[in-house]
């Protein structure tokens, strides 16, 4: 991976040099919003500034907004790894879930290739990296996905989304329509971070007391536990359905004395955390409606973990 210079000496030879590397932090939080992976936003946007950077002198001085050019070029490379991740990911070794992010309180200070410590380069924590947001967004097409989130998160004006993702503004406005209804169709009135942090809190004293009838009591009936190990930690392949099941399963993997669990915030939400001997070996997400827990993600793959330092 490439790293690019942003001393001040460089921004005398390029006067926009500044203003460019202060489009860093915006490109990660629309790749991430994008493709679910802070390390395959990490990458676009290492190849964005590589392209910035191959262009001569003169054809970036041509350049009338250096930021509107380097937000078409990581649209346009999202794109392209969107459509090559719907093949990959169907050979992923079970369930597939975005890359979980700390809170910034707890970032260890680097992705695995070339992550950065510098804050200004962590990604905005809000309503958007939710992990029930970002799961709704794994189900949309490549295109449906770049024109949403360049359009209702970041308010990219539908013209300008056309020329990244290559259709008419009013095709683009159509996906994100169809979009917008696939995230309508799958939200609830959001609890507020009290509850929230409540029910993970009842839910964690409930797994380490090995407690079912507890865990079944705070669990939608029709509750779905989804892990992700990718092949890299045992994981179950398929989602685990219905209170009991998910109750049983969790009940049955307490390790008392050995795997710790804290609270701590995922994606910006109340959620959990198991380490031992100082690793973190998984973290778990929840989307939660009406008082009770409806989904589960337990992200165990290694390689998504990179960022999680144990307390």
């Amino acid at each position: 991976m490439t790293s690019f210079s942003t001393t001040p000496g460089d921004d005398r030879l390029d006067p926009a040099g500044s203003a460019v590397a202060g489009e860093r932090r915006r490109l990660l939080d629309l790749a991430y919003r994008m493709l679910g992976s802070l390390a395959e936003a990490e990458d676009v946007v290492q190849e964005t500034y590589a392209r910035w950077y191959a262009l001569s002198r003169r054809e970036r001085e041509a350049v009338a907004s250096p930021g509107g050019w380097l937000t078409r070029v990581a649209g346009r490379v999202c794109l392209d790894v969107l459509r090559s991740a719907r093949v990959r990911r169907e050979r992923y070794v079970g369930e597939w879930v975005p890359e979980p992010l700390p809170a910034h309180t707890e970032w260890t200070g680097g992705a695995g290739g070339g992550g950065t410590a510098d804050p200004a380069d962590r990604i905005t924590l809000d309503e958007s990296v939710g992990m029930a947001f970002l799961v709704v967004l794994e189900a949309m097409t490549p295109a449906e996905r770049v024109a949403f989130v360049l359009h209702d998160v970041f308010r990219y004006p539908f013209p300008e989304v056309a020329r990244i993702v290559g259709r008419t503004p009013a095709a683009c406005r159509q996906l994100a329509s169809s979009a917008r209804r696939r995230l309508d169709a799958a939200r609830t009135p959001p609890p507020s971070t009290a509850q929230r942090a409540r029910l993970v809190r009842d839910f964690k004293q409930a797994w380490e007391a090995g407690d079912i009838p507890a865990l079944i009591g705070l669990l939608d009936p029709g509750a779905v536990a989804v892990g992700d190990g990718g092949g890299h930690a045992t994981a179950t392949l398929r989602p685990i359905e219905g209170a009991e099941h998910v109750a049983r399963f969790f009940a049955g993997r307490t390790r008392p004395g050995r795997l710790a669990i804290r609270e701590c915030t995922v994606n910006g939400q109340p959620g959990l955390a198991a380490h031992m001997d100082g690793t973190v070996l998984a973290v778990y997400a929840f989307d939660i409606a009406d008082d009770r827990i409806r989904r589960i993600w337990a992200v165990l793959n290694p390689q998504k973990l990179k960022l999680w330092k144990a307390s």
